[in-house]
């Protein structure tokens, strides 16, 4: 179907070319991502254009969008059309066309009908068509031209009939330049890669603990001294120490207010908004290094830019109870209000902790005027002051689910980030719009496949499946709550990053697959086509210089004990690949054995794996070392399923989230059982025990071994404590707890007690914090 008549033909601007079809092509199945609403493809041909294809705009555009339209062409053709000899060219002004009958074109069509993002596409012997009633609208219907052309030559484009528009109206990416600063020619590679995904929101989070990055010339010394800290980079985020007064900070960096408009500029001409984030009252040790007489009298330490996470990070804040806190900030808002067209200014209110203001005299004296009788409404206070600022320049204010903890500013955006980011549902139930962006699932900052190949990082996995099948609206919702959605957000914070390259590798494919979340149809999910469509936008990353991750192809494995025997479960993301594996030490291969069920293992083994298609190794090998002794296999009686993989043979890494790891996070004293299945003669009992300062891992204050011939009684064989220094040794490493066991004959049942280690002590990384053991994994002899 053609759905421009003959009446638009005669005042529409014509560009015209033809060139043979490839018929192979035409029959190859096509997945555009993200996923449009409707596509029908006619499998009879395809259109082919060239340098000599012209573009007819219709003249019910008038002049000045006519000439912004063209600029859309140009700068189409500059970024992503070279490569696809395609060229503007002959554009007629509106209403003066010329054209050959019968010859192909590409034709614009203004229809106001269409919703402001909507479009549609129609490729078929008569060219290309294209409806929209606007241009952010042109410029999606473009993106999707080009993912919808044939990979390996980049003129042809199936036939097809088409029909598409966003689900959400916000589709989001937040990118934390503040713990690595990301240069402004970095950020612009993002912004290109997110018009092409169709994401059109991009929140910039420019200010934290770790350096102030936009230039408030009212206050220079945000940039001078905020925005640089003392060089940690030879040590992990979690593992830097604290800046000492007088220490040189060479680290960092800031963007210029000429630098902010000419990214504004930049994302404005590809349909992306950047919403900026001043982040308070927490948060905030950039800003109060640069002019600490903001911070509560109360603070007792030097305040420094810091490094990475080490003693405290986040604890001085700005003071509650100083007016010149609020000056500072309404100043600060007025810069960046002339600075982000955005109609919104995100003021954060994430994990600001109260330590200082439940000290501050000031503090104090400002909830008795106010008569606020708990701290968490004198962030409230604190937040809702700000707001009404933000609103009075125009703005609407946005914040992070921790704004629910007490009374919320009026008309506030809820952004959803605690675990599953159900809090905003709070607000929701008070009729606020929120935003969904749970740490749980769009946290790229997270490990996006099996731990072993990937850089160090925070917590667990958020693969891109996760991403891809992520489903914002549950079914326990109340009915108004999907009315209040805006929309969904990746998030990326900057923790581990030294480079932009590390940036991109965390940030892709997954991006990708957020973006089908934010776009594509509710109940529309098809992963395998998502996968195939996946493979051109890599290649369009490549192109643009961007690196990314090809942890989709790596294998994930589950080893359990059963039967005294171990069970190996082999698995991958991706649809399209094959598994092959080894058992003699051997590199598989493609022609090596394919995984088709689980391995049973009943010795010592070294099982390789890696996955393949059409023959080529697409992932990287995964060894799994199963090292075998008396426990190996046997079965564990515990409250923790985590406490399963202590007999399964495999040594967890230094990756405290890989999943072989127990995970008992109690201020309790726990244990389990383990059952040698048969009464057995003993030696010796081994546990191994991670310790890991960065994220509060460490060894218990004691561990008990006690025996047992059958289960119901049980004497005490050996046990060890460990100092105060044995505990909280700072740095991340695996240590063998050995137990010598006298008293080892005629023993079925072990079990294993260890007790609470306490709270994290003043000097500690994560001092003031709970403690957590993770063991793997129990050895006997």
């Amino acid at each position: 179907m053609n759905f421009i008549s003959k009446t638009t033909l005669l005042s529409t601007i014509f560009i015209c070319s033809l060139s043979s079809a490839d018929s192979a092509w035409a029959q190859t199945s096509m997945h555009i991502v993200p996923k449009p609403c409707s596509v029908v493809q006619n499998n009879n041909g395809v259109f082919e254009y060239s340098k000599t294809t012209d573009v007819f705009v219709d003249s019910q555009f008038d002049s000045k969008n006519v000439g912004s339209i063209l600029s859309i062409y140009k700068h189409l053709n500059a970024l992503f059309f070279n490569d696809l000899n395609f060229n503007v060219r002959n554009v007629k002004a509106s209403g003066k066309w010329s054209g050959a009958s019968g010859s192909k074109c590409i034709t614009i069509k203004k229809n106001d009908a269409l919703d402001a993002e909507e479009y549609k596409l129609v490729v078929d012997n008569k060219g290309i068509a294209i409806e929209s009633a606007t241009e952010a609208g042109l410029f999606y219907a473009f993106q999707t031209l080009m993912l919808a052309s044939k990979l390996d030559n980049h003129s042809s484009i199936p036939y097809m009939e088409l029909t598409d528009k966003p689900r959400f109206e916000y589709r989001g990416f937040m990118l934390d330049v503040s713990r690595y600063f990301m240069p402004k020619d970095d950020v612009k590679k993002i912004i290109d890669c997110m018009s092409m995904l169709k994401l059109n929101k991009l929140h910039l989070h420019l200010t934290d603990d770790n350096g102030w990055r936009i230039e408030i010339k009212k206050y220079p010394k945000l940039t001078e001294i905020g925005a640089w800290a003392a060089n940690r980079n030879n040590q992990d985020f979690t593992d830097r120490y604290p800046s000492n007064i007088g220490e040189p900070t060479p680290v960092g960096g800031f963007y210029t207010q000429d630098d902010i408009k000419e990214l504004v500029k930049y994302a404005q001409q590809r349909y992306v908004e950047i919403i900026p984030e001043i982040d308070m009252p927490g948060h905030s040790n950039a800003a109060l290094a640069a002019y600490p007489e903001l911070a509560c009298p109360s603070v007792d330490v030097p305040i420094t830019v810091v490094p990475g996470m080490r003693q405290g990070a986040g604890s001085i804040i700005y003071c509650a109870g100083n007016d010149k806190v609020f000056t500072f900030l309404e100043d600060v808002i007025d810069e960046v209000a002339s600075l982000f067209p955005s109609k919104y200014i995100h003021i954060g209110g994430d994990e600001a902790d109260k330590d200082y203001w439940s000290k501050c005299p000031r503090c104090a004296a400002r909830m008795k005027a106010e008569n606020i009788s708990h701290i968490e409404e004198l962030q409230s206070y604190f937040m809702r002051r700000i707001s009404n600022y933000v609103k009075s320049k125009g703005k609407s204010v946005m914040g992070w689910d921790e704004l629910t903890n007490s009374t919320l500013p009026e008309d506030v955006t809820v952004f959803g980030w605690r675990g599953l980011g159900n809090a905003a549902l709070k607000a929701a139930a008070q009729g606020h719009k929120f935003v969904m962006t749970p740490a749980r699932l769009l946290y790229l900052i997270r490990y996006q496949g099996p731990q072993w190949f990937e850089p160090l990082t925070y917590f667990g996995n958020n693969t891109l499946k996760d991403v891809y099948m992520y489903e914002p609206v549950q079914p326990t919702w109340d009915k108004n709550y999907e009315n209040l959605l805006m929309g969904v957000q990746a998030s990326m914070w900057t923790e581990f990053c030294k480079t932009s390259r590390d940036v991109y590798y965390q940030v892709f494919p997954r991006l990708v697959a957020l973006s089908e979340v934010a776009w594509s149809p509710k109940g529309s999910k098809d992963w395998n086509g998502f996968a195939a469509g996946l493979d051109n936008v890599l290649q369009h990353l490549s192109a643009k210089g961007i690196n990314y991750s090809e942890a989709m192809y790596n294998v994930q494995h589950k080893a359990v004990p059963e039967n005294g025997k171990v069970k190996v479960s082999l698995s991958c993301d991706r649809p399209d690949v094959e598994i092959r594996y080894t058992t003699d030490g051997m590199e598989p291969g493609a022609s090596s054995t394919l995984y088709t069920s689980p391995l049973y293992i009943e010795s010592e083994s070294e099982i390789r794996c890696a996955t393949y298609k059409g023959g080529v190794k697409m992932g990287q090998t995964l060894n799994l070392n199963i090292g075998w002794n008396l426990a190996t296999g046997k079965e564990i009686l515990s409250s923790s399923p985590s406490d399963k993989v202590l007999t399964n043979g495999i040594r967890g890494s230094k990756k405290q989230s890989d999943f072989e790891w127990t995970d008992w996070y109690t201020k309790k004293d726990v244990s389990f059982i383990l059952d040698l299945g048969a009464n057995t003669d003993i030696k010796k009992v081994v546990l191994g025990c991670l310790s890991y300062s960065g994220m509060a891992v460490c060894k218990p204050k004691s561990i008990i071994v006690k025996l047992s011939s059958d289960g119901k009684e049980y004497r005490e064989s050996a046990a060890k404590e460990f100092s105060e220094s044995e505990i909280f040794k700072l740095g991340n490493f695996i240590e063998d707890i050995p137990f010598d066991i006298s008293d080892g004959k005629d023993v079925r049942y072990i079990q294993v007690e260890y007790k609470y280690a306490g709270d994290c002590p003043a000097y500690y990384i994560k001092n003031g914090q709970q403690s957590r053991c993770r063991l793997d994994e129990i050895m006997v002899y």
